[in-house]
């Protein structure tokens, strides 16, 4: 969790330097509760997300990212993280519609259910593994006997 929190504190410095202001407790408590509603944060708190030592919560994560205009996910998690789920938006978005269509009822299914569509799914692809490898040993190989004849 340690990592997680100075990993934060990282983003939350480059974010501040990218949109102008200085990574300094009283200048990111300054700005921070011009635009925050709640209850204001303190200095000590704010120096304490800049070291690393605490995360702020969701309410005040969603108030500097749209301050510093950064998606909350990338300030929270980073780059990697937010890339991998675009990746995934993007491969679930590539799989035609009569396929999601089926994804989508699956995943409606009791777990009991889906287990057992996941069992005949899985002996579907084990069967076709099967016959893809008897169809590839009976495919005559490039110097098999019967080439040999024809020469």
């Amino acid at each position: 969790m340690e990592k997680t929190r100075q990993r934060f504190a990282n983003r939350l410095c480059c974010a501040l330097a990218q949109a102008g202001y200085a990574a300094k407790p009283a200048v990111l408590e300054r700005e921070f509760n011009l635009r925050y509603w709640g209850k204001p944060v303190t200095l000590h708190g704010v120096r304490r997300w800049l070291r690393g030592e605490a995360l702020p919560t969701e309410d005040k994560l969603l108030v500097l990212a749209q301050w510093l205009h950064i998606d909350p996910h990338t300030l929270r998690f980073g780059e990697e993280v937010s890339n991998q789920i675009t990746k995934q938006k993007d491969l679930y978005q590539s799989i035609p519609p009569q396929e999601r269509e089926a994804i989508d009822a699956f995943l409606k299914l009791s777990t009991t259910c889906r287990r057992l569509a996941r069992e005949v799914i899985m002996t579907f692809v084990q069967a076709e593994r099967v016959q893809a490898q008897e169809e590839e040993e009976q495919e005559p190989s490039p110097t098999s006997p019967v080439d040999k004849d024809l020469s």
